[in-house]
């Protein structure tokens, strides 16, 4: 995983902790706009998510955190 993708990761699931307390899900398109403007990134977030953690649609922004900062 890329640095900017960790850093961004980090940041939005400490975002949605702070507005909706710890049991806040989200799923990989919490981490870009609604347009496509770097399809790279969504790639890579949607590859560690969907094909290398088998990730649920949702999960809880608390165990996506603590998976990206054990990398």
């Amino acid at each position: 995983m890329t640095p900017i993708l960790k850093t961004k990761i980090i940041e939005v699931c400490d975002k949605k902790i702070a507005q909706k307390g710890s049991n806040v899900g989200l799923s990989f398109y919490a981490f870009f706009a609604n347009k496509n403007d770097n399809p790279e990134l969504l790639m890579e977030a949607a590859t560690w998510w969907i094909q290398t953690h088998q990730l649920n649609h949702f999960e809880k922004a608390i165990k996506i955190k603590e998976l990206v900062k054990n990398l």
